[in-house]
């Protein structure tokens, strides 16, 4: 009997994680809408603190952490490509330019405009996936002394 229950709880598990990348994917599709964590732990048929432990424990980050990265992702790319910095915070989903301001200097390291006349176009020449993996946020608190930003 002991061999079901632990593949019971292995199912589980791995029911949750489809959930949890089910919630993850459509964070990934919709940046730019109003997501709550409430409304994706319910989409996920789980409650709101188990949803986000889960997603932590999975991800290595918060459901709203992971939300703000990707959005950020999604300006930096905007920006490198010639998009003001108003028409870039408002196409990721943020309604104050204050907002978006403090968390794009909080994720990168320095202010969008300042990514703007730094990196425009400076990617044109490499493969997306490259950019991409080169330009990544990574948290202030995460970054090394002596990196690059």
């Amino acid at each position: 009997m002991a061999p079901a229950a632990t593949s019971g709880r292995a199912g589980a598990r791995l029911e949750d994680l489809a959930r949890l990348r089910r919630a993850r994917d459509r964070m990934d599709r919709e940046f730019a809408r109003a997501l709550r964590v409430g409304d994706l732990a319910r989409d996920a048929a789980m409650s709101t603190g188990h949803f986000a432990r889960s997603f932590t424990r999975a991800y290595a980050e918060s459901p709203y952490s992971y939300l703000m990265t990707r959005r950020v992702e999604r300006a930096m790319a905007l920006l490198r490509a010639g998009a003001s910095v108003t028409a870039t915070a408002a196409a990721v989903g943020y309604g104050s330019l204050g907002t978006f301001a403090t968390r794009f200097t909080e994720l990168v390291g320095e202010p969008p405009g300042a990514y703007a006349r730094r990196w425009r176009g400076a990617t044109l020449d490499l493969d997306p996936c490259v950019a991409r993996q080169v330009t990544r946020p990574v948290r202030n608190r995460e970054a090394r002394a002596g990196d690059p930003v």
